[in-house]
């Protein structure tokens, strides 16, 4: 999908506060794209935690690391583009196109 003159060639699936990547495989038409979710990996970093409340509370959890790389063998499935709610899958997932692939869980949830 184009943007001002340039490629999108992720859309992120937008969970309730979690990020997970997807890649854009093929374009359809200007409503219709095929993408794959890609693998992802934690990678070490410090996390700030503070118990308390049900179960605590990461600080800086927007300081994670993640490795995200590309999955052949991951399924290809179609996300639409609709006028009121966005780009959805199948099930009323919603994504958002991006330059780069974004990976985050929200450890405070």
């Amino acid at each position: 999908m184009e943007k001002e003159g340039h490629i999108m060639n992720y859309a992120n699936q937008l969970g309730y506060s979690d990020i997970s990547p997807c890649e854009v495989v093929k374009v359809i038409s200007e409503k219709t794209i095929e993408i794959r979710y890609m693998d992802t990996e934690a990678l070490p970093w410090e996390r700030e935690f503070h118990p308390g409340g049900f179960f605590g509370h990461t600080s800086n959890q927007r300081d994670q690391k993640w490795k995200i790389t590309s999955n052949p063998e991951n399924p290809v499935f179609r996300i639409r583009l609709s006028k009121n709610k966005g780009w959805r899958d199948a099930y009323g997932n919603r994504y958002k196109l991006a330059d780069e692939p974004v990976k985050f869980y929200d450890f405070n949830f």
